[in-house]
């Protein structure tokens, strides 16, 4: 294996785990289910709070996601030419 190959799969590595922990940390969007539990109580503060860091979260997955993807198709090329090259 050359030391490129080891460096993309270590960079397709992170940004797999990077977008499980992006994923993991958004909040659910059942957005009824506080007037079942009895926490419809919330204030106008907390609802925006957590509609920024959503959308925080929300564009980061975006862009993490389309990294691993360029990731992917930059390491799959990398060893179809590599290996048919030869």
């Amino acid at each position: 294996m050359s030391s490129l190959e080891i460096v993309l799969g270590i960079m397709l590595i992170l940004f797999a785990i990077g977008v499980i922990a992006v994923v993991l940390f958004q909040e659910g969007q059942q957005k009824s289910l506080g007037s079942i539990t009895g926490s419809g109580s919330e204030t106008f503060l907390s609802k925006n709070k957590s509609r920024s860091i959503d959308a925080f979260l929300e564009r980061w997955t975006r862009v993490i996601s389309v990294g691993f993807f360029i990731m992917v198709i930059a390491v799959n090329m990398l060893l179809y030419f590599h290996v048919f090259g030869n």
